[in-house]
């Protein structure tokens, strides 16, 4: 990247300024960027979030709604081993000419390595929402490429002493990428992938299912059941007599929203009886003490309150859907109050 008589003014400019002014000059240029996006729309929200482990970094990450893969800036500068306060300031003061990059590409000496295309294209920030917060995150691709410009800069000898442990950081990270992307690779050529995801299920329902059926106790308070009776705007039953549709409306509100599988492994061990047509056990029972017993009480706890300040089934459904919402579920319904 060549330089040209306006960035080197700028460059000159940033020196001049005050720690006072570059902070005030970064500040305003951050605003300036917030109302700019706003203006062009709403930021795209983070429909799933994790942490991308790359050998000992870790990055988190997440997915957007309209499907791109992002990268947090933080995350790739901490996985490349910059943590210079110098990267900052380079990056503070250019915010004031609107040619600031990333942290972790901040250093003068590597810009000649970056190419145009980069600029526009991966180093380009991408302002998403995550719940309530605005953040700055880049395109996924980004990681290779920076590692890239990192390893080429070493191999052209333009490395300060103090950065080549970055040089070796991205060296490591590029060899964790390909180790990871060939076992990527084989498994989806061998269909093994499928089997994986079998594999985490079987682990997952080893925890929170008991191998053996416990014996009975009360899981479901009266107030449960209750409120039930009160959304759905029925006469409370004298004595144990209840509704059928209870074992469906539990299914719904409360099984279902167990991890995924759980449920289907349930109806396993559980079967319905073909001349009652009733299961012998509760569902219940079948919960492991550990894990299972324990997340079905606090799932009962948190969606009581909801029933609580709810005033007909609909609307406990609406606010249900949205608090706990089912495994893959990507709109909220509303459920019409009815059988």
């Amino acid at each position: 990247m060549i330089e040209t008589p306006q960035s080197k003014g700028g460059k000159v400019r940033a020196e001049k300024l005050s720690p006072e002014e570059r902070q005030a000059i970064a500040s305003a240029s951050a605003k300036a960027r917030w109302a700019k996006a706003k203006d062009e729309g709403s930021p795209p929200k983070a429909t799933h979030r994790g942490t991308l482990r790359i050998g000992d970094s870790e990055i988190p990450c997440a997915v957007l709604e309209d499907g791109r893969r992002v990268l947090s800036e933080t995350g790739v500068t901490l996985a490349l081993g910059s943590r210079s306060g110098g990267s900052k300031r380079i990056k503070k003061a250019e915010e004031a000419t609107g040619s600031a990059l990333p942290v972790f590409v901040a250093p003068a000496n590597i810009r000649p390595f970056i190419k145009e295309e980069l600029i526009t294209g991966a180093l380009k920030p991408i302002l998403y929402k995550d719940g309530r917060r605005h953040v700055v995150g880049y395109d996924a691709s980004v990681l290779t490429k920076v590692c890239d410009v990192w390893l080429a800069a070493r191999e052209a000898g333009a490395l300060q002493k103090q950065q080549l442990d970055r040089a070796q950081k991205a060296e490591v990270l590029i060899r964790a990428l390909a180790d990871i992307a060939i076992v990527a690779l084989v498994d989806e050529a061998t269909g093994f992938q499928y089997e994986r995801e079998k594999d985490e299920l079987s682990k997952l329902l080893a925890l929170y299912l008991s191998e053996e059926r416990l014996s009975w106790a009360k899981r479901f308070p009266n107030e449960f059941y209750h409120q039930i009776y009160r959304l759905r705007g029925w006469e409370l039953p004298v004595g144990r007599a209840k509704t059928p549709l209870l074992g469906q409306i539990t299914n719904d509100i409360v099984y279902e929203r167990l991890p995924e599988g759980v449920l289907a492994r349930l109806r396993e061990l559980n079967p319905t009886d073909e001349a009652s047509k009733r299961r012998k056990w509760k569902h219940h029972q079948f919960l492991s003490e550990e894990v299972g017993q324990t997340d079905l009480r606090d799932h009962i706890l948190q969606i009581l309150p909801i029933m609580k300040i709810s005033k007909n089934w609909a609307a406990f459904m609406k606010h249900l859907n949205i608090a706990f919402p089912k495994p893959h579920s990507q709109i909220e319904l509303d459920l019409e109050d009815g059988d």
